[in-house]
């Protein structure tokens, strides 16, 4: 029988190219467990209205794209706009890869109270670093598994092993401007510039634009602001990726290209201590530059019995 399937998705209504990456993985993963059945998209950035509430609740399930959609105060801040008229009519969504925003204080109780109510609790949700899954579990909702990312699931051992180790003529990079350092950023930016033959930028957001300008000028070479135009850089160049964009990074591993993550949140460090990801403190340019001259084996340890014990519930 046709299913429907309900999917929150976080590249609607965002400024952030991202989001596709992590919804393409979410979609190819999706595609896996539920290959011939119906899709309806709701936006996660937006207010839900009438129809994605009626849509959510008619589906015979729903799941949450993974991003940083998790917080500690959601009646305050939440890139996941579902509001006090909202959670107790939009059925039951199931997490998949979900993270948390940043570091932040105990849980409020009306934020753990909503998610009591809304999320599942006939199926385990699952979530992409300890980190959120603890911050989860303290919020009441015990039924959940750390999966990893849903970005990373295909970065199997196989896969790794097709990556080479050694440092490429070209390199890609990648800066945050809401989290920018000047300092530190010009400092990593200009041991890249020095060590590569071309310096390719990618804005994966509209400020990071103005803000490679301002602190790399002319050093570096612009791409087009889009997926397609990232994902054509990767495949028709030599290159290495150094940069502070997670999925950005992710994204390069997925196309067999070495990466290693810049550190400006929780998330790639959360990521990093489950997984083996490849990471780096800004401030620490001698380590960004032996993994440049001398490279490191690419060992990332997924979940994948875990993975497979999320997947294989709704094979039942």
């Amino acid at each position: 029988m046709l299913k429907t399937i309900g999917l929150f998705d976080t590249s609607i209504v965002t400024d952030n190219v991202g989001d596709e990456i992590i919804m393409d993985s979410i979609m190819r993963e999706m595609r896996d467990m539920f290959p011939e059945d119906f899709y309806v998209r709701i936006p996660t950035h937006d207010k839900i209205g009438s129809e994605g509430r009626r849509y959510a609740r008619l589906v015979d399930h729903s799941f949450v794209g993974g991003t940083n959609l998790m917080c500690a105060y959601w009646w305050l801040k939440s890139q996941w706009k579902v509001g006090l008229l909202d959670f107790w009519r939009i059925g039951s969504p199931i997490l998949m890869g979900v993270g948390w925003r940043f570091y932040q204080r105990d849980n409020d109780p009306i934020t753990a109270f909503m998610m009591r109510v809304m999320l599942s609790k006939k199926y385990k949700h699952s979530v992409r670093d300890e980190y959120t899954k603890q911050r989860v579990v303290d919020m009441g909702v015990e039924n959940v598994l750390n999966t990893g990312c849903p970005t990373m699931w295909r970065l199997t051992p196989e896969h790794c092993a097709t990556i080479s180790q050694k440092k490429s003529q070209n390199a890609l990079i990648t800066v945050t401007a809401y989290r920018g350092d000047e300092a530190e950023d010009k400092a990593w930016i200009n041991l890249v510039c020095d060590q590569y033959k071309t310096v390719y930028f990618w804005p994966q957001m509209h400020d990071d634009y103005d803000y490679i300008r301002k602190i790399a000028g002319d050093r570096v070479t612009m791409l087009p602001a889009s997926l397609k135009g990232y994902d054509d850089c990767i495949d028709n160049n030599n290159i290495d990726y150094i940069g502070t964009r997670l999925h950005g990074g992710i994204r390069v591993l997925q196309r067999a290209h070495r990466a290693l993550i810049i550190e400006v949140d929780n998330r790639a460090k959360e990521i990093s201590k489950d997984t083996g990801l490849p990471t780096v403190e800004r401030k620490d340019l001698d380590r960004i530059k032996n993994w440049i001259e001398k490279g490191e084996e690419i060992s990332i340890k997924m979940p994948w019995d875990v993975i497979k014990q999320w997947k294989g519930q709704f094979s039942k």
